[in-house]
Order: C-alpha cells, then sequence, then structure tokens
C-alpha cells in the first residue's frame, strides 16, 4: 500500500512538472560538440539552452592552494563540474598562475629542474591537479596568453622568457601523461597581435630539444584566443597552422577557445572609454561570421568567451563579454550564437567561397548544404549561390525563415548593408545581419531547419532599464531574392581605425574534410589520405575527447593593434 501511494505522488508530481514548464525534460544534449561557452557552470540553464558542448574551467594555483601544498580549495567546486559533465559537456582544465609558497622571481620554483624531482613545484602541482581529475577532465591548457609581454598590460601574465615558457609546457606536458596517460596537453592560448612572432620563437626552443620528438613536441593541440574580426580569425588560424608546419611539426588540431567581440552600447554596462565600436546587433551579426570563418580556417573548436558577467568581471574587464547579462536577461548575441551553432552542426566539410564585399562560407553536412552569408561593406550587396536544389530554406541569425526559388542554377540573396561602426581597410569590421542558405542534398525537398528558438521564460528575457530590445527587426522578403533590412548604426564613432597587416584573398578558396585521417593539401582543396600535411589549412578530425563519440555522433545532426591586443586580452589569469 505504501509503495502504491508512493507511485501514484510521483506520478501526480511528474504530472504537475510536465505541465508548469514545456521545458521540464533533463536538459537536452549539447548540439554539435564543436561549439562551446566558457565558464558556463555560471548559468547552467543558459548553456543548456545555448546547446553548449564544451566549456573552460580555470585552475589558478595561488587559488587551488592558497592554504598551501596540502590544501585543496580551487574557485570551480566538484559539484559544479560533476554538473557539467552530467549535462554532457566536456570540461577543458586551465592550469596557471603560482602559489605564494612555491613563488620564485615570478617563476614556480624549481621549474628547471627534473620533473620528478620532489623540489620542481610546478611539476608537483601538474601532477595533483591532473590525476585528482583524471576521467572527468581530460584536456588541460597549460597556461594562458604569454606573448602579452607588457608587464603593465591587464592580460600579463607571464614574467618568464621564451626558454623559461618551454620549459614550463615541457614539465608539465611529462608530468601530466605520467598521471593521465589519456591526458590531451594543449599549448597556452596565443593572442598573436601582442607579439605575431612569440608563436615562431617559442616554436623554435621547442624544436631544439632533442627530446621533442619522442614526446609529441610536448603538446597535443594549439590553442588561440582572437577577437572582434573575423577576417583576421581566418588569418591568423592559417598563420598558427603554418608556423607550426614550417617548424616541421606534425599536424596538430588548433582550438579557437576565446572570441567574442563585446559591445560599447549596453545601458546596463556602458563602455565610455572603447577602442573598438561594437553594437549588441554586431556582436550579434559577430558570432556566426566568426564561427563560420574559424571553421573554414580549420578549427577544431570554438567557444565564445563568456557565458555570463558576474560581479567580478566589472573590476577585471573593461566591456561586457557575456552573453548574458549579470541580472540574467540575455544579449542578441545569446540568440545569435544558439542559431549559429544548429545551423552549422553536424559539418562535414567546410569552403571559404568569396571573402571581399561579402563573406561566403559553405558548410556541407549529411543531407543538406548551409551557405553562410553576409555584406562586408557599408552597402548592400547581391550574391549567388549555386542551386543543388530548386528550393531552399533562407533563415536570417535570429532563426526567423522563409522558402526561396532558384531561377537560372542559382538562389540570388540580397544582403543589407553593414551597421560598419568600426572599419577595418576597406572593410566593415564586422559584416550585416547573417543569412543560412540551406538546401537539400538529397532530393527530398525543403530540407530540415532549425527555427525561430521558443521564447524564454521571463528571467531569460527581462530586459534590464532603458536596455535596447533584444527582438530582432529584420525579416527577409518572401521572393526568390531576398532583401533583408539593416540593423541601426551607434552614434558614436570610433577615433581610431586600425589596419591589418595580414590580408586575405578570395582566391584560394580551401576546402575541410572531416575524416579520422591526417590530410594532405593541394591548392584548392584539402584531401585525405595517410600522409602528414605539407601546408596549411587543415580539416577538422573528430575529436576521440569529444562526448559525441560516445554516441555514435547523433548529437551533430540534432539539430595598429597593440591598442587593440590591449583591449581584447584584459581577463585577469594572473
Amino acid at each position: 500500500m505504501r509503495a502504491t501511494k508512493f507511485l501514484l505522488l510521483l506520478i501526480l508530481l511528474t504530472g504537475v512538472t510536465q505541465l508548469s514548464s514545456a521545458q521540464a525534460a533533463p536538459p537536452a544534449a549539447p548540439v554539435d560538440w564543436r561549439f562551446g561557452v566558457i565558464e558556463s557552470y555560471e548559468d547552467p540553464a543558459a548553456a543548456n539552452a545555448l546547446g553548449a558542448a564544451w566549456t573552460r574551467v580555470r585552475f589558478h594555483w595561488a587559488e587551488a592552494q592558497a592554504g598551501g601544498p596540502g590544501t585543496w580549495t580551487p574557485s570551480v567546486s566538484d559539484a559544479q563540474i560533476n554538473a557539467e559533465l552530467a549535462a554532457g559537456r566536456m570540461v577543458v582544465g586551465l592550469l596557471i598562475g603560482t602559489a605564494p609558497f612555491a613563488w620564485e622571481n615570478g617563476l614556480p620554483r624549481g621549474l628547471w629542474l627534473p620533473q620528478e624531482d620532489p623540489n620542481n613545484t610546478w611539476a608537483v602541482y601538474v601532477r595533483n591537479v591532473v590525476g585528482r581529475y583524471d576521467g572527468r577532465i581530460n584536456h588541460w591548457i597549460i597556461w594562458n596568453e604569454p606573448d602579452i609581454g607588457d608587464a603593465n598590460a591587464p592580460g600579463h601574465t607571464w614574467p618568464g622568457s621564451v626558454e623559461d615558457f618551454f620549459q614550463l609546457q615541457r614539465i608539465a606536458y611529462i608530468a601530466a601523461k605520467q598521471v593521465n596517460p589519456n591526458a590531451v596537453i594543449h599549448l597556452p592560448a596565443f593572442t598573436y597581435f601582442w607579439d605575431p612572432g612569440y608563436i615562431y620563437r617559442f616554436l623554435d626552443v621547442l624544436v631544439a630539444d632533442p627530446g621533442a620528438p619522442g614526446n609529441n613536441y610536448y603538446f597535443d593541440a594549439i590553442t588561440a584566443h582572437l577577437y572582434f574580426q573575423p577576417n583576421s580569425i581566418y588569418d591568423i588560424i592559417q598563420s598558427f597552422y603554418g608556423a607550426v608546419a614550417s617548424r616541421g611539426i606534425p599536424w596538430k588540431p588548433l582550438w579557437l577557445v576565446e572570441t567574442n567581440a563585446p559591445p560599447i552600447d549596453d545601458p546596463a554596462w556602458p563602455v565610455p572609454n572603447w577602442t573598438l565600436a561594437v553594437s549588441q546587433q554586431e556582436q550579434a551579426a559577430f558570432m556566426p561570421q566568426a564561427m563560420a570563418a574559424a571553421l573554414a580556417a580549420g578549427a577544431q573548436r570554438i567557444a565564445v568567451f563568456k557565458l555570463r558577467d558576474t560581479p567580478g568581471d566589472v573590476a577585471a574587464n573593461p566591456e561586457p563579454f557575456g552573453l548574458v547579462r549579470m541580472d540574467g536577461s540575455r544579449r542578441p548575441a545569446f540568440t545569435a550564437y544558439q542559431m549559429a551553432i544548429r545551423y552549422l552542426s553536424g559539418m562535414t566539410a567546410v569552403q571559404r567561397q568569396r571573402w571581399d564585399t561579402v563573406g561566403q562560407i559553405r558548410i556541407e553536412q549529411a543531407d543538406k548544404t548551409t551557405t553562410v552569408l553576409f555584406s562586408r561593406r557599408p552597402s548592400p550587396q547581391t550574391t549567388q549561390v549555386e542551386a543543388v536544389a530548386s528550393t531552399a530554406v533562407l533563415a536570417d541569425q535570429w532563426g526567423a525563415r522563409q522558402i526561396i526559388s532558384a531561377s537560372g542554377g542559382v538562389f540570388t540573396v540580397a544582403l543589407p548593408a553593414a551597421a560598419c561602426s568600426q572599419v577595418i581597410g576597406e572593410d566593415c569590421m564586422i559584416g550585416g545581419t547573417t543569412y543560412y542558405l540551406v538546401q537539400s542534398t538529397t532530393g527530398s525537398g525543403v530540407p530540415s531547419v532549425p527555427g525561430a528558438p521558443p521564447a524564454a521564460t521571463a528571467a531569460a528575457t527581462a530586459t534590464p532599464t532603458a536596455t535596447p530590445t533584444n527582438t530582432p527587426t529584420s525579416t527577409p522578403m518572401a521572393t526568390a531574392t531576398a532583401t533583408p533590412s539593416a540593423t541601426a548604426t551607434p552614434t558614436s564613432a570610433p577615433t581610431a581605425t586600425p589596419t591589418l597587416t595580414l590580408s586575405a584573398t578570395a582566391t584560394a578558396v580551401p576546402t575541410a574534410t572531416l575524416n579520422n585521417q591526417q590530410p594532405t593539401i593541394n591548392s584548392q582543396q584539402l584531401t585525405v589520405n595517410n600522409q602528414q600535411p605539407t601546408s596549411t589549412p587543415q580539416p577538422l578530425t573528430p575529436d576521440p575527447q569529444s562526448p559525441a563519440s560516445n554516441y555514435s555522433y547523433w548529437l551533430i545532426g540534432a539539430g595598429g593593434l597593440l591598442g587593440l591586443g590591449l583591449f581584447i586580452w584584459s581577463r585577469r589569469y594572473r
């Protein structure tokens, strides 16, 4: 009888829960293993709604062992880490900082001693952390942005030489593999803009070490932090691959662990002394543009820094990086990234087709092809997309969509002018409203595409006082030529127009192909065989550490620049 009452009560409670919310079921699984968000544990419900598949947790040594070498007090708890894993997100650890008891002229005491020497405090710390989280955290990034050499810069974290940093990386690699042979060890994130030559000098020191070839050159993946400019994201990812290849190091995947373009016009967090002008609407447009550009350049995984603003961010950052505000309301970029994850999911190959007045990147998927389109100029543009079907779905970056028809073997799409708050050379730093042209490749008619996200709860959509609405107004016209409206341009004008030393060309159009093997390269397309690549860019290889690999990939188908560097790299990791 007691069991019967308990069962009835359980059924009743289940029914009440189902009636109380349309999303009462367990959190949806991550959409695609490639896309993540930093510090998802600050708002797990928002990370679930986003569809993020991975995150990063910082283990600052001075915090984790604030009470001495025998203590353990990290800023992120085991419960938080376990909750992230339960939600299907892979957790990546960041090892950084020196505890006060190990401090020696800014470096870990005993750093140049053999890694097995107990007086090498860095080796002891690495073994402690990596061993402690063995099986829960298998990816480890060693330090953060050591190429910021200015000790007065907010993001400065490394006081030593390039040789000192190589020793830090080498010791970390050996010590981590000792306690977890399955650990995947990343290079630190390089910023490029602070010191474009740093990665080359670091790699020169690395390859001169006689033990490097026998230890996989002391790293398993490259890491980058690149902000604000989809164009430079593509170029710099390519240059990092080229740097590694130029030193004769076998191909390694690159992760874009941090990217964003924080806005200056949010009344919830105004930015009076900005260097680069970005509106909230432009931050939203940046999301699909940066994701597509990074994929086309060969990035294996990508994450946005960061999920949510926190009180500590105000002191650390001059601008708001969160997709979610401190009050829980969402900036427009949240929805734009949410839709980008869904429209770009399940990618099997990618090709940058145009990068002139128009950004045009084609994403191949299992049963369809999605072409990402946007104007790169402060004027409307028109582009044509080769038709592989008679009709297609044209969706904007918010998920609003319509069906359009091909004419003469192409789809002709009119793209609105970019707001162009910031100019880089002849182009707008961030393009205009982004569109997805989705065609079926199976002959089955109109492909299945994600729709606009359902209305979120009041807590998630509440808008701070005097903050512009997050509801997009652009709606493409229901004709074969879709002409959406442009977004508003903020009244603030930039005080400086930085220029890039890198220049993208639209003639070399690489195609990255998803495969478990290593690629070789020709001038136009990446193909796969068993040899090592001879040049960059590189294709995306499924990550064996990915949560999706445990589910047969069904998740994939489910769904002047120093000033610039100072502005970007202001997170506090020291």
